[in-house]
This record gives C-alpha cells, structure tokens and sequence, in this order.
C-alpha cells in the first residue's frame, strides 16, 4: 500500500483516502479511473519553466541569441542563475512603496565577442572551462556586493584600483566611430567556469567538501578583475555543469562554432556586389553624354559648358561639325540579369529560398496556392535542421538545467518526478492551420464505428486546442471530468416528464394523428422515426433497434 501512494507522486494526498481501492496497472472496466501522476508532474513542471522563462525576460535574450546564430553562425545563452527580482508593492494602509523581493532563476545572452571556451572543444559537452569578458560600470561592481559569496574587500581594492577596460580592435571596427580609441570608463571583470586542482582551491583557502577532497580536481566558479579575485566558489549546480550552452546555425563538426547565413552566401554575396556595381556605374557612365568640340570649328574665347538653349558661334566657312555627342549603350540589364543569377545561387547556398522571406512575382509552380505551400514545405527542409540544432544546443540543455534547477531549489513537490525533458522545436514548425486541419481530417476518418476503438480522443482533441493556441487544460476535460460531463449532458437530454393525471380526472378527446407531421414516417401517422421496437416507423430497414449493451436489447 505504501509503494502504491508513494507511486502517485502529487496526487498522492487528493487520493490518500481510497485505500485499496487503488490499483497499479490500466484500467479494465468503464468504472475505473486511470491516472498518470508523472504526466502530471510534468505538466506542472512545463507550465513552472514556461513562467520562470517569460518572468526572466528570455524572449528577448533569445531574439539576441539568434540573431548571432544567424550572423555569426554560433550563439551562446547562459543560465539560469538565481537572481532577485523586485515586484512593485504598495502598502495599502499607509500607501508607501514596499516592493516585494522574489529570487527567480534568469537566463542572459552572452555576446560571442566575449565569450572565450576551451580551444580545443568541439562542443560544450568536450568544453574543460570557458571564461566571459565582462565590461562593468563602477555601481554594477559595488552591485556584486549584494550578491552571494563575492569578497567586498577585494571589490573595494579592484574599484580603487581605477578602470581597466581596454577596448579590442574588433570593438572599434564594429562601432560607428572607428577613429574613437579611447578606452572607456569602464571595469573588465573575466568570468571562469571549469575544473581546478584541489591543491590551487586550498591555497586560497576555499574549503573542500570532505566527499571531494580525494578528488583531484573540482569545478568551480571564479570572478577576478584587476588581478583581484572576486568571487571563487564551488561550482553550486548539481549535477555539475557549465551554465553555458554555444547553438550553431550549421553545424561545423571540426570547429567549435559553426557557419552561419553570412559565411554560407559570402562567395554568391561577392558576385551580386560585383554585378550590382557594374550595373550602377554602366547606368551612370550611359546616362549622360560626353561632349567632344572641335574648337577650330568655334568662334574663340566661348564658354564651353553645355546647358539646355546653349548657343555655340562657328567660324564662318569652316568645313564640317564642330561639337558631337558620344553615348554610350546602356548594359545594366544584362548586368541585373548576371545578379538575380547570383541572387539565385545565393538561395541555393543558404538553403533558404527569396520567397520564403517576401519575394514576389513567383511564377510557375509557386502561382497557385498548393504550388506555393509545396515549395514553402520543401524550403523548410533547411529550416528544420538549424531548429534541430536550437533543440539539441539550446532548448534541450537549457530545459533539462532549468529541470535540474527547480528539482534543486524549488521546494514545491507537485511539479517533482522522474521526468525527461524533450525539446520539440521541429513540431512547431507545422503551421497550426494546417495541424489543426489535418487532425480533423483524422477525426473524420477515425470517426466510423470500426476504428474508434483504436483512436485516443482525448490526446487529439487536446492537440487540437494546442494548434488554435489554447490552454488545453482549461479547454478540455480529463477522462474522468468527460464522463462526469457526459452524464450531465444526458440528463438535460431527456425530455421532461408528464405530470402525472390525478384519479377521476376527466380524460380528453383523443388527438387526431397527423399524416405527414414531422416526426412521423409516411403513410403512418403519429409513428415516431426514433421508435426503437425494430420498424422505426419505417418500411427500410431496422430503424434504430438497442444494440448489446444498450437499455432494451432482449439479446441476452
């Protein structure tokens, strides 16, 4: 009985009071209720990660990250952390501001300019360490104070010690003021994730864990700025891991990061600049004419700028012309025709076609709206294998670290379990409308009598209100709620009883019967379609006769 209710997980208080009445195993008849405690759980655990990341802003850390990814072809996120939050707060009574200060996990983007991993890891999985750049304001250093384990007198020393940030070349290329190279008031503060000896640890006296001291190594965290060390602690995360996680666009499995749009269309980008300048100076040079003047031809001393109503003066009897015109032909469109080539190769090397993103006038196969739906599913062939790296880079090991996170340090047991966590990115790139189309389509199919059985209604109808963009749980029921409902809805089905006729009332004429009333079948008046004594008020068929199972079957 124990291992029954510790089985249950969170619905092991809500069913603490069935006893025995509780069975492992599938249910076997219509009156049992199965539940499934780890989908519980997990749900509970989903809606729990999907709050902490909305609460922390990651939409917009995201946005960052895949921007890089894009550009750069590596994206690098890093959490979570636990920060705290202050949420606006008045006092009702008095009416002053008394915020309330909640420690929520928080995710950041970290720019690939700044990040620096182990040089001879092809992944993060391979990474020994990895060291962030830091570029601080003199209040965030004091703000490193409030926050758990940093040495304030080593703060305080790096701070005296005057800013020491030093802007790289490539910052300066990248600014809009390349010739600024002055370096900024600012502090450069390097943060370490990795594996240190045991022996470094405990000559700065950072106490080792008695189950670590035969260890040769640990992981630790360390902050240090201006030689100052201002933070070095144990690595708190458990399991232990490095809270960083590098996304390719493409993966390079040589290399540590990966190519990205840029790099894959840099040759094609080459030749579009080429042909598109080419064309612009052709269109400039045959744009305009250049004046030839034969000045033996000319009165001398004339001004020989050219404007509209000019008038030249010629020498009296001199053969021939004194001033032509040359133009020359005008090759832009040949020029524009070698660029959409390019342009064409450009979406060949990216995998990403023009009108996937906007283009108009598609002609051919991309003119009807099936034709445009084809080529849209099969330019997300590419697509899909750089979401599959966001799965498996990003969305997977940031959920399974945010899983890790709450299984740590949130105390609420409703939302534990043995659970594992399953990014699916790829699922979504399906269009909720045609999700949603095709699972009715299915509905349909699996709606005849022979294939019910084998349908599972309640995962297809929570499907369903996933693609139309709704909480499946305050949309549909479970199978015990649906049950529940279905008896309800029968009960408001039947049709109210007659009031029962006192004795000794006087009866009424009979009422005429109707031929041709609705309800009745033709040629028998006052016979109803839904009688069910085998005729069903008709001469075809056997009308709507109970079937085994039913109230009335005389089968058995």
């Amino acid at each position: 009985m124990f291992d029954r209710m510790e089985k249950l997980g969170p619905l092991k208080d809500r069913l603490e009071s069935l006893g025995d009445k509780i069975i492992e195993g599938p249910g076997t008849t219509d009156t049992t209720v199965t539940f499934h405690p780890a989908m519980i759980a997990a749900k509970k655990m989903e809606k729990k990660i999907h709050d902490q990341l909305e609460e922390s802003g990651a939409n917009k850390q995201l946005r960052h990250t895949s921007f890089e990814m894009s550009l750069f072809g590596t994206g690098i996120m890093k959490g979570p952390f636990a920060v705290d939050k202050e949420y606006p707060n008045w006092d009702e009574e008095s009416g002053e501001y008394d915020p309330l200060i909640k420690t929520v996990p928080s995710t950041s983007h970290v720019s690939i300019w700044n990040f620096y991993p182990d040089p001879d890891a092809y992944n993060m999985d391979e990474a020994e360490y990895v060291v962030e750049r830091h570029r601080m304001t003199r209040s965030q250093m004091r703000g490193l104070k409030s926050r758990p384990f940093f040495r304030e007198e080593s703060i305080d020393d790096a701070i005296r010690m005057g800013e020491s940030y030093d802007k790289k070349y490539w910052e300066q290329d990248m600014e809009d003021d390349a010739t600024n190279t002055a370096s900024p008031e600012r502090y450069e503060v390097l943060e370490f994730w990795g594996y240190v000896d045991t022996e470094i640890l405990e000559a700065n006296g950072v106490p080792i864990p008695k189950e670590l001291k035969d260890t040769e190594q640990v992981n630790v965290n360390a902050w240090i700025c201006n030689g100052k060390v201002l933070r070095l602690v144990l690595n708190p995360f458990k399991p232990t891991r490095i809270p960083y996680y590098a996304v390719p666009y493409e993966l390079n499995p040589y290399s540590f990061f990966g190519v990205g749009i840029a790099e894959n269309m840099d040759d094609t980008q080459t030749l579009m600049n080429g042909f598109m300048r080419l064309a612009i100076d052709n269109a400039a040079l045959s744009g305009n004419l250049i004046i030839e003047v034969d000045e033996t031809n000319l009165v001398p001393g004339q001004d020989l700028s050219v404007y509209p109503g000019k008038i030249f003066r010629r020498q009296g009897g001199a053969p021939g012309q004194g001033i032509f015109g040359t133009k020359f032909p005008n090759v832009a469109g040949e020029n524009m025709q070698l660029f959409d080539k390019a342009r064409v190769l450009a979406d060949e090397s990216t995998g990403f076609p023009s009108f996937a993103h906007g283009q108009t006038g598609v002609s051919g196969v991309g003119r009807t709206a099936s034709g445009i739906s084809m080529l849209m599913s099969a330019a997300n062939g590419s697509i899909r294998n750089v979401v599959k790296n966001v799965d498996d880079y990003l969305i997977g090991p940031l959920g399974r670290a945010f899983f890790a996170f709450n299984m740590q340090f949130n105390f609420d047991k409703s939302i534990k379990g043995d659970l594992e966590v399953k990014a699916s990115g790829t699922e979504s790139l399906m269009a909720n409308e045609v999700r949603s189309q095709r699972l009715m389509q299915f509905i349909g199919v699996a709606s005849t009598p022979t294939l019910q059985p084998f349908v599972k209604s309640d995962y297809i109808i929570r499907e369903i209100a996933k693609s139309m963009d709704l909480d499946p749980d305050k949309v549909t029921n479970s199978l015990s709620d649906a049950a529940i409902q279905a008896e309800i809805l029968k009960k408001f089905a039947q049709p109210p009883a007659a009031p029962p006729v006192p004795e000794g009332a006087p009866q009424g004429p009979p009422m005429p019967e109707t031929p041709g009333a609705p309800g009745s079948a033709p040629g028998q008046a006052g016979v109803s379609v839904s009688d069910t004594t085998g005729a069903g008020g008709g001469n075809i068929g056997t009308g709507t006769a109970p079937i085994p199972g039913e109230q009335g079957f005389t089968g058995t």
